[in-house]
């Protein structure tokens, strides 16, 4: 087997094993989330995330929380008749208010 088979494989082990795990590490939680270190210590630092700090210096996480927070605000898709319905309606709403002035 080739090297870069080899590390590939580990690589998907790897998620495997972190898909596991109920508290994850700081480093666990970038690789986990996709965010990179710095922006994840921002977060931290100004509290726009839920993590723990047991001892006071090494920062903990998680993983359901993690889900929680990475799942906030929706983005419901709409099909191209609700947009024109809806567009249809903003003009029309628009239409009464300049008759009415």
């Amino acid at each position: 087997m080739e090297f870069q088979q080899l590390e590939e494989r580990l690589r998907s082990i790897e998620t495997l094993l972190l898909s596991q795990k109920t508290v994850l590490n700081f480093d666990e939680a970038a690789s986990y989330t996709g965010l990179s270190k710095s922006y994840l210590y921002k977060l931290t630092s100004g509290a726009q995330i839920c993590h723990y700090k047991p001892q006071g210096k090494h920062i903990y996480f998680n993983k359901i929380e993690l889900d929680h927070w990475l799942q906030r605000n929706p983005v419901t898709p709409i099909n191209a008749d609700e947009i024109e319905q809806q567009a249809a309606t903003y003009v029309a709403l628009k239409n009464m208010g300049r008759a009415k002035s």
